[in-house]
C-alpha cells in the first residue's frame, strides 16, 4: 500500500487546464518537492492532495483510501493531512498559547516537543499582534503538527520572508522531518530553496510533470532549458554532438589540454566570481573562488 498515490488528476477552471493527468506515488517519510514557475499548477495540485479542491477527474489515495474533495465532505481537508497555506491565518487577539491550544491533541510532553522544534516556546505570552511574520508562520506550523498529522502539506512556506526568518523556517522544516518523523510536500516559487532537503523534486509547466528525480539529477542533468533555467544559471553546449547543460561551477581551469577561452568580463558575488568566457565560438558563464581570473585574461578550460 502507498503511502501517497496520485492517479490521473486533471482540474480545469473556466475551462482552461489548470492540471493535466498528473501521476507520482509518494512513500512514506519521503521528503517530496515540487518545483516550478508561477502559474504552473504547483498549489491546485497541493490543495487538492489535502482534500481543499475537488478534483475533475482522477483520485488521491492516502494510506491505501481515497481522499475526498470539498464537495463531498462536511469539513474540506483530510484528519491526516496538514496543508498549510502561504496566507497562514491566525485569530487575532490572542495569546500564542490559547491559539495553540485550541486544536492540541497531543499529550504535554509531545506538545511541547513540536513547540521547540518550531521555537516558538519564547512566544507563548505573546498576542497573535506582538509578534512578526516569520514568528506567526511557526506558530501556524506547530498548530498544525499538534492535530498529529502524518503528512504536511506546505505550499510556498518560504514567501514574504526576509533572509533571517526565511533561514530559521528551512531549520524548522528539516527538523520537522527529521525528530517529528512527519512525510512532508513542500512547493516554493524558488526551487533553489528544496535542493538541499528534498529527496525528491518533480517539476511542473503548465499543469504537467515534466521532471521527476533527485536534487543531483534535476540540476546536473535538467530535461530541457525550463527545468535548467529554474535551478539557476546554466550554459547550453554541444559535446561530440549531443546537447549538454553545464553549470557555472562545472566548468574549470587547466592547465592541459582543453578549450581555449578569454575572460570577457567578471562579477563579484560575496562567495565566488562569475566570469564570462568568450571561446571564439561561443560564450560561457564559469563560477571560481574571488580572484582567480581578470577581466582580458586568456586561460584553458574544461567542462567537467
Amino acid at each position: 500500500m502507498n503511502f501517497i498515490e496520485v492517479s490521473g488528476i486533471s482540474k480545469k477552471l473556466q475551462d482552461q487546464p489548470i492540471l493535466k493527468d498528473i501521476n507520482f506515488i509518494q512513500p512514506q517519510f519521503q521528503q517530496l518537492a515540487i518545483a516550478g514557475a508561477t502559474g504552473s499548477g504547483k498549489s491546485t495540485l497541493l490543495k487538492i492532495i489535502s482534500g481543499l479542491i475537488q478534483t475533475d477527474e482522477g483520485t488521491v489515495r492516502f494510506n491505501g483510501t481515497r481522499v475526498k474533495g470539498p464537495l463531498e465532505v462536511l469539513l474540506p481537508g483530510h484528519p491526516g493531512i496538514a496543508y498549510l497555506s502561504q496566507h497562514f491565518e491566525l485569530r487575532n487577539n490572542f495569546r500564542v498559547e490559547e491559539i495553540l491550544e485550541r486544536d492540541n491533541k497531543l499529550v504535554d510532553e509531545d506538545a511541547m516537543h513540536v513547540y521547540e522544534v518550531c521555537r516558538i516556546t519564547h512566544l507563548f505570552k505573546r498576542k497573535n499582534d506582538q509578534i512578526s511574520g516569520g514568528e506567526r508562520q511557526r506558530v501556524a506550523l506547530a498548530r498544525l503538527l499538534t492535530t498529529a498529522p502524518q503528512l504536511l502539506v506546505l505550499d510556498e512556506p518560504y514567501s514574504n520572508l526576509d533572509m533571517i526568518h526565511k533561514q530559521q523556517l528551512k531549520d524548522v522544516i528539516a527538523d520537522v522531518a527529521s525528530e517529528l518523523s512527519i512525510t512532508c510536500i513542500l512547493t516554493s516559487h524558488d526551487p533553489l530553496d528544496v535542493l538541499s532537503w528534498a529527496d525528491r523534486i518533480l517539476i511542473m509547466r503548465a499543469g504537467e510533470i515534466v521532471q521527476d528525480g533527485t536534487p543531483q539529477e534535476v540540476y546536473l542533468e535538467p530535461a530541457d532549458d525550463y527545468c535548467a533555467a529554474l535551478f539557476g544559471k546554466f550554459n547550453k553546449v554541444s559535446l561530440k554532438g549531443k546537447i549538454k547543460f553545464v553549470r557555472p561551477e562545472n566548468i574549470v581551469l587547466t592547465k592541459g589540454k582543453g578549450i581555449n577561452a578569454t575572460v570577457v568580463a567578471v562579477k563579484y558575488f560575496g562567495s565566488h566570481e562569475e566570469a564570462l568566457l568568450d571561446t571564439g565560438e561561443e560564450q560561457l558563464r564559469a563560477s571560481f573562488h574571488a580572484g582567480t581570473v581578470k577581466q582580458g585574461q586568456d586561460v584553458t578550460i574544461k567542462i567537467l
